[in-house]
């Protein structure tokens, strides 16, 4: 057979143009689904033919935006990190970087010049650093939800920091037990470090974790240490004026006649549930209270499911007895009754 210029490929029996054709498929439909195709369009390939013909293709020469935005996904996490940058203008996908170090993001930004702005930083000293020396004059702009994290954080520091000066301002509430052992500890270690005793010392002698000894001995004042409770919503929460209004006017008032007195305004929980709602001051306490949230059913289902004591029963079949597992995944897995 002789070539003719521009109809036959050297070395191959196919068309100059069917191998574009079937690159420009495989590029939709990948290997099996092209091969699938091909076998009906009479131009029969296999997964593999259509792949190193998809291989073969260019990739599209992509220009530099001039917003670019910069963030680390994991691959698998705490094991391997990548980079992504996209196109913040658009939402288009630029490149993707195989790690997430600094030499790796400052490569590429000098190898594509153009990029004005980078956003959606997210805090990291390593993106920073990295466009930094790679384009200084770009404008680094911090994500929104970073930035409202920081800002969170700091104000929380900072009033914890501030808790004593709030404590000589506002009327102190009635401490627990918790909050005396508290006091305790901070006094004993700071009064070793006074000594001149280091923070190993200090964890022999009260038996206490290093971590802990190091947390108390940055806390300038033991109120800082005081975290206010927070309780679920129980079922003597929307009758705590009158339980407060009664023990402000007789303070030895006996729980069963509080407990009999909300009753007829329709309480429906016991009175170990009351007696511990009084022990713990929820009744004196000035928070609001929290809306009662109602169950989801999938929750109360996946609960039953859970719940080994709680077991569905099973079609009896007329053969003979048949031990089922014990395992709860058997059991949202058998068809109950």
């Amino acid at each position: 057979m002789s070539r003719f210029p521009g109809c036959w490929s050297v070395f191959s029996a196919a068309r100059c143009g069917l191998p574009g054709q079937i690159s420009q498929v495989a590029r939709e439909l990948c290997g099996r689904a092209t091969a699938r195709l091909a076998g009906l369009l009479a131009v029969p390939v296999s997964r593999s033919t259509a792949l190193r013909h998809l291989r073969r293709l260019s990739l599209p020469q992509q220009a530099v935006p001039r917003v670019v935005g910069v963030d680390d996904f994991a691959l698998r996490r705490r094991h391997r990190y990548a980079t992504i940058i996209t196109d913040t203008e658009t939402g288009r996908r630029v490149a993707v970087l195989p790690d997430r170090e600094a030499a790796t993001l400052e490569c590429w930004l000098r190898e594509h010049p153009g990029a004005e702005v980078v956003v959606c930083r997210d805090g990291s000293a390593t993106y920073a650093e990295a466009i930094r020396r790679a384009l200084p004059d770009a404008v680094q702009v911090s994500d929104r939800w970073h930035l409202w994290r920081n800002l969170c954080d700091k104000d929380q520091l900072e009033v914890r920091a501030h808790a004593g000066c709030w404590a000589t301002i506002n009327p102190p509430r009635p401490g627990g037990v918790r909050e005396q052992t508290t006091r305790e500890r901070w006094n004993k270690i700071h009064a070793l470090l006074g000594q001149g005793i280091g923070l190993l010392d200090c964890s022999r002698r009260l038996n206490l974790a290093l971590s802990t000894i190091k947390r108390y001995a940055r806390m300038p004042e033991p109120q800082a240490l005081r975290i206010a409770p927070t309780y679920r919503p129980t079922l003597d929460g929307p009758y705590r004026d009158h339980l407060r209004t009664r023990r402000q006017a007789d303070p030895a008032v006996p729980v069963t006649h509080l407990l009999r007195e909300i009753r007829e305004l329709g309480y429906a929980g016991s009175a170990n549930l009351l007696v511990r709602y009084l022990n713990q001051g929820r009744a004196e306490a000035t928070v609001p209270i929290p809306p009662r949230a109602t169950p989801a059913a999938s929750c109360s289902m996946t609960r039953r499911i859970c719940d080994r004591r709680k077991r569905p029963c099973w079609r009896r079949s007329p053969g003979p007895a048949r031990r089922w597992p014990r395992s709860p995944i058997s059991y949202a897995a058998s068809p109950p009754c």
